[in-house]
C-alpha cells in the first residue's frame, strides 16, 4: 500500500523534521500577536506534551510570571501564576543555570501543590526571548518525555520569542491592536485599531473600560466582564470572542486573547492583551490551536460518554467528516460507546447484520487493519480506494482515518473518522489527529476510573436505603430520591417505612449534613437506629431521642434533621416529630393542602438535652402525606418557604389515585442544587378494623383467674363460638402465669380478632425471653407452659417492647366470629 501514510516508525523518524517545519513557517510571522501561543501549540502536537507555558521575568526581576499557556487547564497540576526567582523551583532553577531539567513523579511530590495525579515535568530555558524566560511543558504518558519529545520541545524553546508586553508610554501609542487595562481604575489604553473595531476614534474615547463593555451585545457580556474583573481572571490562558453591536447590520465578532499580569508595591495589576476582528484570523482546519480547545474541553469531561462527545465536537465538524465512532477496547473486543450521527442508516450494513447489540459489539480479530493500526499504537489514515476490509471501508469511502487511543502503556480504545468525498490530508490534519488521539486516551483512562468509583457510590447509596417499601393495610406509600452530588461525593438524604404492632407504620424522612462518605455511613447509621428503637415499640418522641443521644454519643462534626409520622391505619390518627426537619404537607381529600403545623425540636446532634415534641394529625380516608429533604424546596434562588408553599400547590392540582405518578410530577422541574428525597402516603382507611380489647393484669392472687374471666366475656362479646375458648383460655393462663411468676412490674394483656385469626399478647416488664425446654422429665412440676402454647398455636413468638418483651400467640378459630 504505497499510497497509505502510516504514523508508526516512519513517523516518529520524521517527527522533528516536521516539528522543524512548523516553527520555521510560524518564525515568518514575528509580529503575529498569536505567534507565542501558536509555537507553544507545537509543544501539544509534536512534543507529547499536555500543557505548555512560557514563564518571563517581571519588571522587578523578582518574580517569574506566566504570560502564555495552552492545553489542559494548569490548575490539574498545581502550577502557578508566578514564581520567586529567589525561590526553590524548576522554573527559577532554569533560569540562573540555563540548564534543562526533567522531572519524574517521584520527584514533584513534596514539593508541588498539585491534586493527587502523576505527571512529568519539563523545564527547559527559552533562549529566544530577551529577557531570560523558561519553557514548561507537562506530560501525562507513563513514561514521560521521550527522546524525539524532548528534541521537538528543545526546538519550541529555542523558537519562543515573547515581545515586550504591551503598555503605553507617556505620550505615545499602544500598537494598534494592543490593549491595556489598569485593574484598580478600570482605565484602559487601547490600539487605534481596536477603536476602529468599535466604531470608535480617538477623540470619542473617554478611556473608561465601561464605555467599550456598553457597546457589547448583552447576552456576551457576562463572560466578557469575567476577564475584566481581577479575581476571575486566569493568567496565561483566557480567550474568548464577543459581539459588539453595529449601527446597521448583525453584530460582529471579535476575539479577545489577554494575560493578567500581577501587580507590585504601588503598581497595579494589570490585564494586557489584543482584540482583533473574529473573520479575519485562521479558522481552516490546520489551525492546531484546536488541540488546546479539545485538551480544555477533555479535563472536564469526566464519564466515558463525556469524553465521546468532546472528541465528536472537537474533531467531526473541523475536519468536516460525515462520521465519527469512539469505540472502548475490552479485552479482544471492541466496544462502540459514541456513533456520530447515531442514526444507524448512517453507518455500513454489516455492522447493522453481524454485530450482536444495537451499537457494534465486536472482537478486534474481524478487523486485521484495524487490530494492526492498534497493535502499532499510531494515528493512521488511509485515502479514498485504499483496500480495507468492507467493515472498515463502508466508514470512509472517501478516507479513513483511525486514532488508537494510547493510556498507561496500552491502548484504551480506538476513533474511527470517515469522509464519503475523496478527502486530501495534510501535514497540519495529521498533527491534528495524532495529538487529539493522546489527550482522548489519557481523558478516557480517567474517565474509565470515574464511571468505575462512581458506580461504587451509587451502589452504596442504593444499599443504604430500602430496597422496596413494605405493603400497607389501608395505605398505599411510595417514595423517590434523586442524587444531584458532583464527582463522587454521596448524599446523606434518606426516607423508611417501618410497619409497626397494631397496625401502626413509622414514616421516617431525615437528612444528614454535608456530601460525603462520612455523610452516607452516618445516614445509613441513623436510619437503622430509628427502624431499632421504633421495633421496641417506643412511643415517637422516645424514638427521635434515642436517635439524638446515639448521635451525640458518636462524637462526630455532623449533625441530622429528621422527621418521624407515627400513623395509626385503624384510627386515621398520626403523632409527627421534627428534628429540625421540613413539616409535612397534607393533601385532603377535597383538593385543598396545608403545611400541617407541627412543633420541632434542634437537629439531632446538637443538644444532648433537647426536647422533641409530638404533634398530633387527623387523616381522612383519600389524605396524601408529603415528606421531602430541602433539595425539593430550597435553592440558591428559591426561598424555603416559597417552595413549600409551591409544593402545597402542586400536591393540590395532583390525582391522588396514582401516587407514583404524583411523586414523578412534583421531581419535574426541581430546581436540584441539592439532594431530594420525598416520601408520600396515601390514607385509605381499613377495609376491616381489627377488634382489640386490653387488660391490666394486676398481682393478686386471683389475677389467672380475673384473666380467664375476662377473655371469655370478651370472646363471647365477639361472637366466638365456645368450641374455640378452650385453646384461647389454655394460652392466656400460660402466658399470664409464666409474666405473674418470673417477672416484676406490670403485665397487660391485648386480644385481637381479625377475621378467623385471634392474637393474645402478653406484655411485662422483663427483656428476658421464655426459652423452650428442649427436655422435660417426668417428675418436673414446671416447664410445660410453653410446650402447650407451641402446641394449640398457630404461631407464636416474642418481640421487645419498651421497658420489657412482648409475648404473643397467633390461634386460628375453627369457627365464624362475628366480626362488625
Amino acid at each position: 500500500m504505497a499510497d497509505v501514510v502510516n504514523e508508526g516508525a516512519a513517523g516518529r523518524r520524521t517527527r522533528r523534521p516536521r516539528a522543524e517545519g512548523a516553527l520555521k513557517a510560524l518564525s515568518a510571522e514575528p509580529d503575529s500577536p498569536e505567534r507565542l501561543r501558536r509555537v507553544l501549540e507545537q509543544a501539544l502536537v509534536y512534543g507529547g506534551a499536555t500543557f505548555a507555558a512560557v514563564y518571563t521575568p517581571s519588571e522587578d526581576d523578582e518574580l517569574l510570571c506566566l504570560v502564555e499557556s495552552v492545553g489542559v487547564p494548569r490548575t490539574l497540576y498545581g502550577l502557578r501564576d508566578s514564581y520567586a526567582l529567589a525561590g526553590r523551583s524548576p522554573v527559577a532553577d532554569v533560569h540562573h543555570t540555563g540548564r534543562s531539567r526533567w522531572l519524574a513523579p517521584a520527584e514533584l511530590a513534596e514539593s508541588r501543590r498539585a491534586p493527587a495525579r502523576d505527571f512529568f515535568l519539563a523545564a527547559l530555558p527559552a533562549r529566544g526571548g530577551d529577557g531570560g524566560g523558561c519553557l514548561l511543558a507537562v506530560s501525562e504518558s507513563p513514561g514521560g518525555f521521550g527522546t524525539d519529545d524532548r528534541e521537538c520541545l528543545e526546538l519550541v524553546a529555542d523558537a519562543v520569542a515573547f515581545p515586550a508586553l504591551p503598555a503605553a508610554t507617556e505620550g505615545g501609542a499602544l500598537p494598534a491592536g494592543a490593549f491595556s487595562l489598569a485593574m484598580d481604575t478600570g482605565r484602559v489604553d487601547v490600539g487605534d485599531d481596536i477603536l476602529a473595531l468599535f466604531g470608535l476614534g480617538p477623540a470619542e474615547f473617554d478611556g473608561k473600560v465601561e464605555t467599550l463593555l456598553g457597546l457589547t451585545v448583552p447576552e456576551d457580556l457576562p463572560s466578557l466582564m469575567s476577564v475584566v474583573e481581577a479575581d476571575h481572571m486566569s493568567i496565561g490562558d483566557r480567550e474568548l470572542e464577543f459581539r459588539i453591536l453595529q449601527p446597521t447590520g448583525p453584530p460582529r465578532w471579535l476575539r479577545l486573547r489577554g494575560r493578567l499580569l500581577p501587580g507590585g508595591e504601588g503598581v497595579p495589576a494589570r490585564l494586557v492583551g489584543t482584540v482583533a476582528d473574529a473573520s479575519t484570523l485562521r479558522a481552516e482546519v490546520t489551525d492546531v490551536a484546536r488541540v488546546q480547545r479539545l485538551a480544555a474541553a477533555l479535563a472536564t469531561a469526566v464519564t466515558v460518554r463525556d469524553v465521546g462527545h468532546a472528541v465528536v465536537a472537537a474533531l467531526r465538524k473541523p475536519l468536516r467528516a460525515d462520521r465519527i465512532a469512539l469505540a472502548e477496547l475490552e479485552n479482544d473486543r471492541l466496544v462502540v460507546t459514541v456513533l456520530d450521527p447515531p442514526e444507524p442508516e448512517s453507518w455500513p450494513q454489516l455492522w447493522r447484520l453481524e454485530w450482536r447489540t444495537e451499537w457494534p459489539d465486536a472482537p478486534v480479530r474481524a478487523m486485521p487493519t484495524l487490530a494492526a493500526a492498534l497493535r502499532e499504537g499510531r494515528a493512521r489514515i488511509w485515502p479514498a480506494g485504499t483496500p480495507l476490509e468492507p467493515a472498515l471501508a463502508d466508514v470512509g469511502p472517501g478516507g479513513l482515518a483511525v486514532l488508537p487511543l494510547p493510556a498507561a502503556g496500552r491502548m484504551a480504545g480506538a476513533c474511527l473518522i470517515g469522509w464519503d468525498a475523496p478527502h486530501e490530508f495534510g501535514p497540519d490534519e495529521r498533527a491534528l489527529l495524532t495529538a487529539s488521539a493522546g489527550l482522548a486516551g489519557q481523558a478516557l483512562l480517567r474517565a474509565h476510573a470515574f464511571d468505575a468509583e462512581h458506580e461504587l457510590v451509587g451502589m452504596l447509596q442504593r444499599q443504604l436505603l430500602p430496597r422496596r417499601l413494605p405493603r400497607l393495610p389501608g395505605a398505599e406509600a411510595v417514595a423517590r430520591y434523586l442524587p444531584t452530588t458532583a464527582g463522587l461525593e454521596v448524599g446523606g438524604d434518606w426516607y423508611d417505612v417501618i410497619p409497626l404492632p397494631d397496625n401502626h407504620v413509622a414514616l421516617v424522612i431525615g437528612d444528614v449534613q454535608g456530601h460525603s462518605a462520612a455523610a452516607a455511613t452516618l445516614m445509613g447509621q441513623m436510619r437503622t437506629a430509628l427502624r431499632a428503637y421504633a421495633a421496641e415499640g417506643h412511643p415517637p418522641d422516645v424514638v427521635v431521642h434515642h436517635a439524638n443521644r446515639l448521635l451525640m454519643d458518636m462524637e462526630t462534626d455532623l449533625f441530622a434533621t429528621c422527621a418521624y409520622v407515627d400513623v395509626d391505619l385503624e384510627e386515621g390518627s398520626a403523632w409527627c416529630v421534627r428534628a429540625g426537619h421540613l413539616p409535612p404537607v397534607l393533601r385532603h381529600p377535597d383538593g385543598t393542602t396545608e403545611i400541617a403545623e407541627s412543633e420541632g425540636g434542634p437537629p439531632l446532634g446538637v443538644l444532648r438535652q433537647a426536647e422533641f415534641p409530638m404533634s398530633p394529625l387527623r387523616l381522612r380516608p383519600g389524605t396524601v402525606v408529603a415528606l421531602t429533604t430541602d433539595g425539593l424546596v430550597e435553592s440558591a434562588d428559591a426561598d424555603i418557604d416559597d417552595g413549600m408553599d409551591r409544593l402545597a400547590h402542586e400536591l393540590a392540582l395532583s390525582d391522588p389515585a396514582h401516587l407514583g405518578l404524583v411523586a414523578d410530577a412534583l421531581l419535574v422541574g426541581a430546581r436540584r442544587s441539592d439532594d431530594i428525597a420525598l416520601l408520600l402516603m396515601r390514607y385509605d382507611g381499613m377495609a376491616v378494623r381489627p377488634l382489640r380489647e386490653t387488660w391490666t393484669v394486676w398481682r393478686v392472687p386471683e389475677a389467672v383467674g380475673h384473666a380467664r374471666r375476662f377473655t371469655r366475656r370478651t370472646l363471647r362479646g365477639w361472637g366466638v363460638p365456645p368450641r374455640d375458648m378452650d385453646a384461647v383460655l389454655l394460652v392466656v393462663c400460660e402466658l399470664v402465669t409464666n409474666a405473674l411468676v418470673h417477672t416484676d412490674g406490670r403485665v397487660r394483656l391485648d386480644l385481637t380478632l381479625v377475621n378467623d385469626r385471634l392474637r393474645v399478647a402478653v406484655t411485662d416488664a422483663s427483656p428476658r425471653t421464655p426459652v423452650k425446654p428442649t427436655s422435660i422429665s417426668w417428675e418436673a412440676t414446671g416447664g410445660r407452659g410453653i410446650l402447650l402454647v407451641e402446641a394449640v398455636s398457630a404461631t407464636w413468638g416474642t418481640v421487645p417492647v419498651s421497658g420489657g418483651k412482648q409475648v404473643w400467640s397467633e390461634i386460628a378459630l375453627g369457627g365464624e366470629a362475628g366480626i362488625r
